[in-house]
């Protein structure tokens, strides 16, 4: 027997009682879109100090659904277990009996609803879902006892996505505990600060003005990396954009190699990436450095580390911590910084240890994918009745 449907606000009420700011007592928690993840996961909240808040928020509790209605293509739609007060960007939906908040959350946040809530806001700039349009939607109505039994199969598919999760932010950070642990913490004083300009073969910028045009761009031919390619520290093919043949011949001396070190020096300055051994031809823009380490004298594991992470290089950037955006470089600036330079061995080492994290993030991630597709899958098939 198909499921019953029926609209949301035959089932659940769209509460919005407003709190005036100046009742609202110091401790009280508060939830705006910015502590809510696409897919609703709360990450974390403010503690509300005295006229700190100066407009009406609304009131929610733990048995609300917070659905974010300002670009609702975001999907921030989360299930709080806490009470307080939020953004009335926010709308807390309350279910009746005859609807498990579990079940709804996981409804809304499926794709296909959160498309269709982003087909029905209205606004080009900052596209809001009106409460009346929420309470319209198709809401699936199976038993109760249904509902929390599709609910509980899909809770244990998304822990295994989010332990999947903890597991890869856990390897991200490794790589900075054993950085610091060979290079900062074990340090020697027998260590020489070199710059850094010493330590490479050559160091280039890409090319300025009329020697690329954007114009010169083609389908296919050589490549031409660019901050996309570096932002997220780690090397990644982005947007594809090349040259041709012709054109590289006038430009070769701006050609990266396996085992450069990037640093974008534009833009989002201050990222750093090492281009992979199996890279084809392909030369920088004007927005990065390229730097050619002397292999006998620095690994580009260490170099790329140590401009990211060494204690001694940041404090020359005016930089107190580690992934902190850099106002302003150049490659003077970069050919200028001095680190106290540990023998090859110690950097070969922590270049092995390097490797097999990556091998490991490579495992998790594929195993990630794997977890999102079975989520993906059970999430299609609970609301098609098939669980």
């Amino acid at each position: 027997m198909s499921w019953q449907k029926v609209q949301l606000a035959e089932v659940a009420d769209i509460e919005r009682k407003g709190v005036d700011p100046s009742i609202i007592e110091p401790g009280t928690k508060y939830l705006g879109l910015e502590h809510i993840e696409s897919g609703g996961k709360i990450i974390g909240c403010q503690n509300v100090q005295n006229g700190e808040l100066a407009s009406t928020k609304f009131q929610f509790g733990p048995h609300h659904v917070l659905y974010g209605k300002l670009r609702p293509y975001l999907g921030k739609i989360a299930l709080p277990d806490f009470e307080g007060i939020c953004s009335t960007d926010i709308l807390p939906v309350k279910p009746g009996p005859s609807l498990d908040r579990k079940f709804l959350a996981y409804f809304l946040r499926q794709p296909k609803m959160v498309d269709y809530a982003s087909s029905r806001s209205t606004g080009a700039n900052l596209p809001r879902l009106s409460p009346k349009a929420l309470g319209t939607f198709e809401i699936p109505l199976p038993p109760l006892d249904d509902q929390k039994r599709i609910a509980a199969i899909l809770d244990q598919a998304d822990e295994l996505r989010r332990l999947r999760q903890v597991a890869i932010a856990k390897l991200n950070t490794l790589s900075h505990a054993i950085f610091h642990e060979l290079f900062v913490k074990e340090a020697s004083e027998a260590w020489p600060e070199v710059q850094i300009g010493d330590l490479v073969e050559n160091a280039r910028t890409g090319p300025f003005g009329s020697q690329l045009l954007h114009s010169e761009f083609v389908e296919e031919g050589i490549a031409v990396l660019g901050i996309d390619n570096v932002v997220s520290n780690d090397f990644v093919w982005a947007k594809p954009r090349f040259i041709t043949p012709e054109k590289y011949e006038q430009l070769k001396r701006y050609t990266v190699r396996p085992g450069d070190v990037l640093i974008t020096i534009m833009g989002t300055c201050g990222r750093c990436a090492i281009v992979p051994h199996d890279i084809p031809v392909a030369i920088n823009t004007k927005h990065i450095c390229c730097l050619t380490p002397k292999n006998k004298m620095i690994r580009p594991e260490f170099l790329k580390s140590a401009f990211l992470m060494h204690p001694t290089v940041l404090k020359q950037l005016g930089i107190e911590a580690k992934g902190a955006v850099m106002p302003g470089l150049n490659m003077g600036i970069i050919k200028s910084l001095k680190v106290p330079l540990p023998p090859i061995v110690a950097q070969a080492k922590f270049a092995k240890r390097l490797k097999a994290i990556q091998n490991a993030l490579t495992a998790e991630d594929r195993a990630r994918n794997k977890n999102e597709i079975l989520f993906s899958s059970l999430q299609q098939r609970a609301f098609r009745e098939e669980l």
